[in-house]
């Protein structure tokens, strides 16, 4: 039985592969992702509203209207790659220096982060960023990926089923190790960087200034003083690298900016 499962898994991995995968947008990267996109859609949807249950949501309307300024600009520039999209932008009240994306469009930011973007175009460097994990469809990907280690997991585990205690132990924990450190978190720390790279030409496309990205992460670093433990133990790439890697792209994000005109302010102060 257990020489027929090994047989067969190879090919099962092969159809999936063939039937899961997809194309970025903007990256042009190939993708491997099970989860349908009506299936996200209802995964960030039904998150979401537990979610604004649970958290207060900001009631400045200053604070509200500008975001819902922003993040129609970002969307209406992301819509073409993701048309299904359910976008929808809120403000909650933290202290967290933290905005996140759900599947299917579901954006929050906290109000802790909005010193640090500053103004209008410092904003709209998150909501690129954030649009573009949905765009990219980073968090089904991610729900594939655990998946597919767990099938790896119980593949190891048929393996060793008739080696000694200790040995299963060994195996199942060197795998545990080297799953998490050889591919999910710089797996992770890919789709943060293919985040921010889509992000920019985002934010360009709808009129920002790209420039405002490095800026926003040099206030951003200074704040956070880089914390975050070693970088091969992080889930996001060290700032030093993240502002290279937005320099690097700059010129082509310029191209997209100058394309599109400046229809947005940077001087527009959040919360003047």
């Amino acid at each position: 039985m257990k020489l027929v499962y090994l047989r067969l898994a190879p090919l099962v991995f092969a159809a999936a592969m063939l039937a899961g995968c997809s194309t970025v947008p903007v990256t042009g990267r190939s993708q491997f992702n099970f989860i349908s996109q009506d299936q996200e859609l209802q995964l960030g949807l039904t998150s979401f509203n537990e979610l604004k249950k649970e958290v207060p949501v900001s009631k400045d309307p200053a604070v509200n209207a500008l975001l819902q300024k922003v993040g129609k600009k970002i969307a209406a520039v992301a819509s073409p790659d993701m048309p299904n999209a359910q976008w929808e932008f809120v403000v909650f009240e933290s202290k967290e220096a933290n905005a996140f994306c759900l599947p299917g469009g579901k954006v929050g930011v906290y109000t802790g982060i909005l010193p640090i973007t500053k103004d209008e175009a410092g904003l709209a460097t998150v909501i690129g960023h954030e649009v573009a994990h949905a765009v990219a469809r980073h968090g089904g990907e991610r729900m594939t990926q655990a998946m597919a280690l767990q099938a790896g997991g119980q593949i190891a585990g048929a393996l060793t089923s008739s080696a000694a205690p200790i040995t299963q132990q060994a195996v199942s924990l060197v795998y545990g190790l080297g799953s998490q450190l050889g591919y999910v978190l710089p797996h992770s720390r890919k789709q943060e960087s293919e985040a921010d790279r889509i992000g920019l030409t985002y934010m360009a496309r709808a009129g920002y200034d790209p420039n405002a990205a490095i800026s926003f992460w040099e206030r951003f670093s200074a704040q956070s003083g880089n914390a975050g433990g070693p970088w091969f133990l992080r889930t996001h790439p060290v700032d030093a690298v993240r502002i290279a890697d937005l320099k690097k792209w700059l010129p082509e994000a310029m191209q997209e900016y100058h394309g599109k005109g400046t229809g947005a302010r940077s001087s527009d102060i959040i919360g003047r």
